[in-house]
């Protein structure tokens, strides 16, 4: 028996927000004191770091276990299952369900309660728990639930990585506009089909790194705020990522007999197109390799950095052939993998 994704889904928001609709904000460094560059270079610098040109956020009516749903829902339909068959849902957040009115987090009952709720299951034994483990939470609730079913505790489960990081970012912080919302799903479960997941790794840097992402106040001091915001090192996150994400990719290769030359396709976290590009350049470095031409496809251009959904929903995504010039197909190795707050880091290796 083999461990494989049987269906996916996700949602995007319909809210769209372009980098024109930042042109009006005033932003601030970390000291306090403005910047001092116009809002058009500011923009356009972000544009070509990032990568973004617009971002989803999800209606004032939606929270995060909503868009958690609707992504739940697509990837049932998309497995053929009864949701009453689940042994495990698994919810990977950082911020719970944060009202569009409030800064407040809101985690009880739990996200993945919440979900269960939203779908109906009678079962009792459908465990549903949430997954705090920063951006790579969708790819390490994969690997739990592939370890649950591989020490007989589950046959199948449903993974859902959903954030409404728009909910929770400091408009006076140019890194505000990297941020956005959505939701990516997956059924995990035991079938005859061949392939699967092949090896999986993680780890967790928290002796110098643990504050690299953390929650502080607005850098607009002219202002009365006393709530908190999503904050970032992002030189020291860069600098963090390049060095320990393509090892710990190439550990996970190790672990195997596949050669480098076999993966078809890497599907990394959606946070900064110049930082994946050269995670993923020396990566191939390690194998004195040069990167392949169309290995890594990206979604950040349009949707931004939605965290911990970036990677189910990009996967979704080149499955329903809504990524240009990327497919995937029956029997092609893909390298899921992903960096973030606290700092974690993991990979799974996986044949479609």
């Amino acid at each position: 028996m083999n461990i494989k994704i049987t269906g996916t889904g996700s949602y995007i928001p319909k809210e769209v927000e372009k980098n024109e609709d930042f042109t009006n904000r005033e932003f601030f460094n970390d000291d306090g004191a403005k910047i001092e560059h116009s809002n058009d270079v500011i923009i356009d610098k972000f544009k070509n770091i990032t990568g973004i040109e617009e971002r989803r956020y999800a209606s004032a009516q939606q929270n995060a276990s909503d868009l958690a749903f609707l992504a739940a829902q697509k990837a049932i339909k998309d497995a053929q299952i009864d949701p009453e068959t689940l042994d495990y849902i698994i919810v990977a957040h950082n911020f719970g369900d944060v009202d569009k009115n409030s800064s407040q987090t809101d985690t009880i009952p739990s996200l993945a309660a919440r979900v269960k709720h939203k779908l109906k299951i009678k079962n009792p034994y459908c465990v549903a728990y949430d997954l705090l483990f920063g951006c790579p939470g969708w790819i390490e609730g994969v690997i739990q639930a592939q370890s649950f079913i591989k020490s007989d505790m589950a046959k199948r489960c449903l993974v859902i990585g959903a954030e409404t990081l728009s909910r929770v970012i400091d408009e006076h912080d140019r890194d505000s506009m990297i941020y956005s919302d959505g939701a990516g799903a997956s059924i995990i479960e035991t079938t005859q089909n061949p392939g699967g997941i092949l090896s999986t790794i993680s780890a967790s840097y928290t002796l110098e790194e643990s504050n690299f992402l953390f929650f502080g106040k607005t850098y607009n001091n002219l202002i009365d705020d006393n709530n908190k915001y999503i904050k970032m090192h992002g030189r020291k996150i860069y600098e963090f990522a390049l060095n320990h994400v393509p090892k710990a990719m190439k550990a996970c290769i190790d672990k195997t007999e596949v050669n480098i030359s076999d993966i078809k396709k890497i599907l990394i976290h959606q946070a900064n197109e110049k930082m994946d590009e050269a995670i993923v350049k020396r990566f191939y470095r390690l194998f004195n390799q040069q990167a392949p031409k169309d290995i890594m496809p990206m979604s950040i251009q349009k949707l931004g950095n939605s965290s911990v959904a970036t990677v189910p929903t990009l996967y979704d995504l080149i499955l329903d052939g809504k990524i240009k010039d990327h497919d995937i197909n029956t029997g092609d190795t893909l390298l899921f993998a992903s960096v973030g707050a606290g700092m974690n880091i993991n990979a799974f290796l996986y044949k479609h």
